[in-house]
């Protein structure tokens, strides 16, 4: 039984090769397993014309009906045993490939959660989609050489052995025959290798392409620019097609040397053979061996030809997974402690104090302006920040995280229940690159369950019913068929944006941390449920640092301390309604958000 929700271990990634080998020393016990299926099987495979020499030679010429039913009833015996052979080895090779590649999957999503947020500057989302969609599915195919491969070599030795029973020059030409075949096949494989890497580079940029042009798309509607971005696109789907037809054409001379090679190489031991009937030093029975020796050759050839093949993309695939594990977040030097009591934040950057236990607003002319603020003072981005007069970036990144939570507008809902969105995700520090997420269920025992052996559902907490409360999210519960026991599809597709909005609200409100920095947490709710948020939020953080960004005069209104933005820096303080008396830009800027949203809702 293969078991999804076991810790995979500490990978090799040292190289590609040592990768592949590290799959291989964590299910042991299994590959063994498959390897002596597969060589059992495939030596059963050249026993079959063995028996039928002997039914032959000693049954069938000497007439001897009790000899020949005896070999016959062998031969069915050994057929089906091997065919029950079958069965297991193909049983066995499908674990190991499950295995690999659930146990790969686990690896690679388990070191994105620990880049966290360091992970989009060091590799494009391109890349990971390409690792976790087509290379995790190449290095477990691969994995194919353990089994058949090995047997492949087992059996090939089995026949040459026979037929040196048979004749010594036969034996020398069939053992000769596969290095024969590799010296042939070899620079093929290492150019199938350049060509792959190629590829799956291409592929990855073009992924990421695919990812920004869908995120994107109603943004180029708007700017007329669709049209460029597909040309753009278009050019480089092209390119990508024309590597695949490079790829696909060393793959087919691949193919067709394994394919045609050996019908060469049968070919030939069959003449010899025939000739050496011919001039009385074989039998005939012998002839019929040495002919179903060349046919059951056909499948240990054909499984190395195709062992190389796989291997050689296997490892294609696996220096890539290699190449991404070997990815580091930033290393934490900081050395100091966090201040021990609420203190405030700093940004000399743009002029933001923010005060411990207040609401404090961000309104910028410019969005942009006034996330960057957030991602300077949650330490998402390098800067001069100070917290309580020490520097944040001295501060160890762990207790940051533990204490600040920024909660971004387009933050990821990963697929599950509402009751796991909103509150299955636990926060930890995430070592050097930001918040590792928990996902999996913990059962009553401590150990993650798989969905199905999940507890029957429970009644909210009142964690939840407040956080929910708050974000003014009890309808979305109320109207969905279950409640919070619904299943929500990955990035709340099931959802509208206002609904998204609040439930990432909620999420962030029931992590309760002592700083939350909100960036645009109401800004695609209508203007009576943004009220709502807005008085809710207020009350629900009282006594807690809080940040939120944005225009609206509704949530502006109930902030303590509002900075207003002007190229990033800060051009005034104060309340809403005194900067709306003394700031004719900032009043301006309030109106104009105003008018939008009369005009959109």
């Amino acid at each position: 039984m293969i078991d999804a929700y076991e810790e995979p271990g500490t990978p090799d990634h040292r190289g590609g090769w040592r990768y592949l080998w590290w799959l291989v020393l964590r299910q042991w016990p299994r590959c063994l397993a498959g390897a002596a299926f597969a060589s059992v099987w495939m030596v059963l495979l050249a026993a079959t014309p063995y028996l039928m020499a002997r039914a032959i030679d000693h049954g069938l010429e000497r007439g001897d009906l009790g000899a020949l039913a005896a070999w016959t009833g062998a031969l069915v015996a050994v057929g089906a045993f091997n065919a029950w052979l079958g069965v297991m080895r193909h049983r066995t090779m499908t674990r190991v490939r499950m295995d690999a590649n659930f146990r790969t999957v686990k690896v690679v999503v388990g070191h994105a959660t620990r880049l966290g947020a360091a992970l989009r500057r060091q590799v494009g989302a391109g890349e990971v989609v390409t690792i976790g969609v087509g290379d995790v599915q190449t290095i477990s195919t691969s994995l194919t050489a353990v089994g058949p491969g090995v047997g492949a070599v087992a059996a090939y030795a089995a026949v040459g052995g026979l037929l040196l029973s048979v004749s010594t020059g036969l034996a020398l030409v069939v053992l000769l025959g596969v290095p024969v075949l590799g010296v042939l096949l070899g620079p093929l494989m290492g150019r199938l290798q350049g060509r792959e890497t190629e590829y799956r580079e291409r592929q990855s940029v073009l992924t990421a392409r695919i990812g920004d042009l869908a995120g994107g798309l109603r943004v180029l509607n708007g700017l007329g620019g669709k049209g460029l971005v597909s040309d753009a696109f278009r050019r480089d789907s092209g390119r990508l097609r024309e590597q695949g037809y490079r790829v696909g054409a060393v793959t087919s001379w691949i193919q067709a040397l394994g394919v045609g090679l050996p019908m060469l190489f049968l070919a030939l031991v069959t003449w010899l053979g025939a000739r050496l009937a011919a001039q009385g030093q074989i039998s005939v029975g012998e002839l019929v061996s040495v002919y179903g020796y060349v046919v059951a050759l056909g499948w240990p050839v054909a499984f190395l030809i195709e062992m190389a093949h796989q291997l050689s993309r296997g490892v294609v695939a696996a220096r890539r997974v290699v190449g991404f594990l070997r990815l580091e977040p930033k290393a934490d030097d900081g050395t100091r402690a966090a201040p021990a009591e609420p203190s405030v934040l700093y940004d000399p950057a743009s002029g933001v104090r923010v005060p411990p236990g207040r609401l404090t607003a961000l309104a910028a002319s410019r969005p942009a302006d006034a996330a960057a603020v957030v991602d300077r003072l949650g330490r998402y981005a390098p800067s001069d920040a100070t917290w309580g007069g020490v520097p944040l970036a001295e501060v160890p990144l762990t207790q940051v995280r533990d204490r600040i939570l920024v909660a971004e507008a387009e933050a990821d809902l990963f697929a599950g229940t509402l009751r796991d969105v909103i509150g299955a995700a636990e926060t930890h520090p995430g070592g050097a690159g930001g918040v590792e997420v928990r996902l999996r269920h913990v059962g009553a025992t401590g150990h993650d369950e798989p969905a199905d052996a999940r507890r029957p559902a429970e009644a909210p907490s009142q964690a939840h019913l407040n956080a929910i409360h708050a974000a003014a999210a009890d309808d979305i519960v109320r109207g969905l068929p279950d409640g919070l026991d619904t299943p929500v599809a990955a990035q709340g597709r099931t959802l509208s944006g206002g609904q998204r909005q609040r439930i990432r609200l909620a999420r962030a409100l029931l992590a309760d941390p002592e700083i939350l920095l909100a960036v645009e947490p109401t800004s695609a709710l209508d203007a009576h449920t943004e009220a709502t948020v807005a008085d809710r939020l207020r009350d629900a953080r009282k006594g807690r640092t809080t940040v939120v960004t944005g225009t609206s005069p509704l949530v502006l209104d109930r902030a303590d301390v509002v900075h207003y933005l002007v190229d990033g820096k800060v051009m005034a303080t104060g309340g809403h309604r005194e900067l709306l008396a003394t700031e004719p830009g900032y009043r301006a800027l309030v109106a104009r958000d105003a008018e939008e949203e009369e005009t959109v809702r």
